[in-house]
């Protein structure tokens, strides 16, 4: 397992990190001797995730907070800095899946909360980080993307919307802040399971994956790293796929020409 030792006593701001992949990557920041400021709109949550990074020995801080809202999002990379100093890295992970309704079910409150917490949070939260890494000599910053940013769901076009969002908002966020050291990319998650999946669901979607499995919140904390240290020194305004090679392929497992089942066996290999 790589080290990545430059992240040693980096201030790291996760957002949405009371549970599933927030709380993973928290959890492996913290494992890298970085001081992790939890965020989540869930206090109780926020808290849990610093517990668990305290009991293993870990530093970090817990602050709730909706990250669609500007004053909360100030008051928290204010807390920050007062505790831990300036932001090193921001992960913009807070967002909302659902609910999920077709078109002509939508209402505009419905579009417009999901686009204020995925598409505006990423705003709010990148303008306060990124002011902070400029005075400071730079950063990262990693946002959330989907498989939706570039290949649509049924009956998720504000998520979708938000996602396809995200990803340009990246790139053109990239070319603003690269004269000031602050290297702006993206993660896009596959089909993760971050709330338990029954044996049958996984063994369902696996089939419909080139690697044959559904992810874990863990498979994006290796890429999360790597995209936070000076390992990644020169890559920015990318989109990293965590997929299993979902995007890759033209068609599912389950309506393609050959599927995986009709794959030569081990044995006459």
């Amino acid at each position: 397992m790589a080290t990545y030792e430059d992240l040693e006593n980096k201030t790291i701001v996760v957002t949405g990190a009371g549970s599933g992949i927030g709380r993973s990557l928290a959890l492996r920041f913290a494992d890298a001797k970085a001081k992790v400021a939890v965020n989540d709109i869930s206090e109780e949550q926020a808290s849990r995730t610093v517990q668990i990074i305290k009991d293993s020995g870990g530093t970090a801080t817990a602050i709730p907070g909706d990250v669609s809202v500007s004053s909360q999002v100030h008051q928290m990379f204010q807390t920050v800095d007062e505790q831990y100093g300036p932001t090193n890295v921001l992960i913009n992970n807070a967002g909302l899946v659902g609910p999920m309704l077709h078109f002509f079910e939508a209402t505009e409150e419905w579009w417009r909360r999901i686009i204020d917490v995925n598409l505006t949070g990423h705003f709010l939260c990148c303008q306060a980080a990124a002011a902070v890494m400029a005075q400071n000599g730079g950063g990262s910053i990693i946002n959330m993307s989907s498989g939706g940013a570039s290949q649509a769901h049924r009956s998720f076009t504000a998520y979708d919307a938000s996602k396809g969002g995200i990803e340009a908002f990246t790139r053109a966020l990239a070319l603003d802040l690269g004269p000031y050291s602050i290297r702006v990319n993206a993660l896009m998650p596959g089909s993760i399971d971050t709330s338990g999946m029954n044996s049958e669901d996984r063994i369902y979607r696996g089939e419909n994956i080139p690697l044959m499995r559904v992810g874990e919140a863990y498979d994006l904390t290796g890429p999360a790293l790597f995209l936070a240290s000076d390992e990644s020194s020169y890559i920015t305004g990318d989109v990293l796929k965590v997929d299993g090679g979902m995007l890759a392929q033209q068609r599912s497992a389950t309506v393609d020409i050959m599927p995986p089942s009709d794959f030569p066996k081990l044995e006459n290999i």
